[in-house]
C-alpha cells in the first residue's frame, strides 16, 4: 500500500494545500494559499498565507488567514471563508519581502479579532 492510499482524505500533505484557491461563501476567487505557518511548539497550524492580487507575481499581496476560519469544499475543491473581497482587501497585509513576526501575541490578537469581526453573516 502506498503512503497516500494509507493517509485519510482530511489528513495531507502541506504540499497538497499549498497553491490550493481560496473563494468566499460568494464564490468569488480570493486568492490561493502560499505558505502555511505552523506553531511548531503546539503542533497546529496557526495561519494560512493568502497570496492575493498582482498580475504574474508582480503587485501580489499576502494575508495571514487564521488557519481555523478556512472550511475545505469537496465538491468546490478549494478553501472557503466567509468574508468579502472587500474586507480582504482592508485587511492588514504584507508583501513576501516584508513578513510580520507571527509569534507577536498583540500581531495575532489583531489578526483574530479582524477576521472573527469580519465574516460575513455576523
Amino acid at each position: 500500500m502506498t503512503q497516500a492510499a494509507e493517509m485519510s482524505p482530511s489528513i495531507v500533505k502541506s504540499s497538497e494545500i499549498v497553491g490550493v484557491a481560496v473563494e468566499n461563501s460568494k464564490n468569488e476567487k480570493l486568492g490561493k494559499i502560499n505558505e502555511l505557518v505552523i506553531d511548531k511548539l503546539g503542533g497546529k497550524v496557526k495561519y494560512a498565507v493568502l497570496t492575493a492580487g498582482g498580475i504574474l507575481g508582480l503587485g501580489e499581496k499576502l494575508f495571514a488567514l487564521p488557519w481555523e476560519i478556512l472550511k475545505y469544499h469537496d465538491d468546490r475543491e478549494c478553501f472557503v471563508v466567509d468574508i468579502s473581497k472587500e474586507k480582504l482587501k482592508d485587511s492588514e497585509g504584507f508583501d513576501k519581502d516584508n513578513w510580520p513576526d507571527m509569534a507577536d501575541e498583540r500581531w495575532g490578537k489583531r489578526i483574530q479579532d479582524y477576521y472573527s469581526s469580519s465574516t460575513e453573516g455576523k
